[in-house]
């Protein structure tokens, strides 16, 4: 087991760069995630991670040692694929032993740890079988499985779910959570799902454009995002964006769009932009059905049990907000809803403006 440190790192493919001057560290054992959408460099910085691709400029510290100049085999890291790349002509145990075979392990030493890696992910029953007679799931075991008897210092996961259904892949985030708990090895994982980043990860790095838009646990990505990419990319249902002036008057901090006025905390720093045009965000659990600033008419309401989402017109905004499961109304009320203003996020030119939070 070892940590990870990525220094300046660039990679392009001809005249298009897609990862651009990348740094950051992965702590030993740590659960790290890769997130962002298609195309943002995600799965390129784990190739060069891993050796399978090959960066133009910066470093890679494995522990204390710089890998760039190394081969895969050479860096001592374990990666899982989306498409499980297992051999079909093999069975389980053949697959999973096959790192170990070609390393020419003693083969009772092959079989003592292909068994615990079997129990580990309880598919010992599944040893004779070959891929073909496997689900989904089980096949991603067996490729998790064929990574763990290797020992790496790292763990590589490239979309190692995008293949299963979405039962599946709920299941599936539960065993990777306990496997983490109880390997402790150092992971870093790829994903565009955020449901993944929140729930398996303990440090998440949002990626766009092939740069790095934000560090931090899932907690600080989804309250505190540092501009408007990452505040609309986490959050399911996604967040309220209203664009308007920030005003002070009598003592009062206001933020005023075309059809309401909210009262912000008179804090100093939202003060400096008084009278700029900023953009306000606020998450959907943050609107509630009552007496409030913000009123409209209810366009969708979604039943959910035990929730409901309800879709609300005010003027030419769009607004989503959650409310109780008991929630009475139908579409074309006109309501109101309310709002905490600890819990509006406030951005400049896209920028958050730091708030005391």
């Amino acid at each position: 087991m070892a940590g990870l440190r990525v220094k300046n790192l660039k990679k392009s493919f001809g005249t298009n760069t897609v990862v651009d001057n990348i740094s950051f560290e992965v702590k030993e054992g740590e659960f790290c995630i890769l997130l962002g959408p298609s195309g943002c460099g995600k799965s390129t910085i784990l190739r060069l991670i891993a050796g399978l691709e090959f960066q133009n400029e910066g470093e890679i510290f494995i522990g204390e040692k710089e890998v760039s100049s190394l081969t895969p085999k050479e860096r001592d890291v374990a990666m899982v694929f989306q498409s499980y790349a297992l051999y079909p002509h093999m069975t389980v145990y053949e697959n999973m032993a096959f790192p170990l075979t070609i390393k020419k392990t003693p083969k009772q030493k092959t079989r003592q740890k292909v068994i615990e890696a079997a129990r580990l992910l309880n598919i010992e029953g599944l040893l004779d079988r070959k891929p073909a007679e496997l689900s989904g799931g089980e096949r991603q075991r067996v490729a998790i499985g064929r990574a763990i008897v290797r020992n790496p210092k790292i763990f590589l996961f490239d979309e190692p779910l995008s293949n299963l259904d979405a039962k599946l892949r709920s299941s599936m985030r539960v065993e990777l959570a306990k496997l983490h708990q109880k390997l402790g090895t150092t992971m870093l994982y790829v994903t565009h799902d955020q449901t993944e980043a929140m729930t398996l990860g303990e440090k998440i790095i949002l990626l766009e454009g092939g740069k790095i838009q934000q560090i931090g646990t899932p907690k600080e990505v989804y309250e505190k995002p540092l501009n408007l990419f990452a505040a609309t990319f986490i959050g399911s249902p996604q967040i309220n964006l209203i664009e308007g002036k920030l005003i002070t008057e009598g003592g009062k901090t206001l933020f005023q769009s075309e059809r309401f006025s909210i009262e912000l905390d008179p804090e100093e720093e939202l003060k400096k932009y008084s009278g700029s045009r900023i953009t306000i965000g606020i998450r959907p659990e943050s609107l509630n059905p009552g007496d409030g600033p913000i009123q409209g008419y209810l366009e969708v309401i979604e039943h959910l049990g035990s929730e409901t989402i309800i879709y609300l017109k005010s003027g030419d905004a769009r607004l989503i907000a959650r409310a109780p499961s008991d929630f009475q109304g139908k579409a074309g009320d006109r309501i109101s809803l309310s709002v905490n203003p600890r819990k509006i996020h406030c951005f400049y030119n896209g920028t958050r403006i730091s708030r005391q939070d």
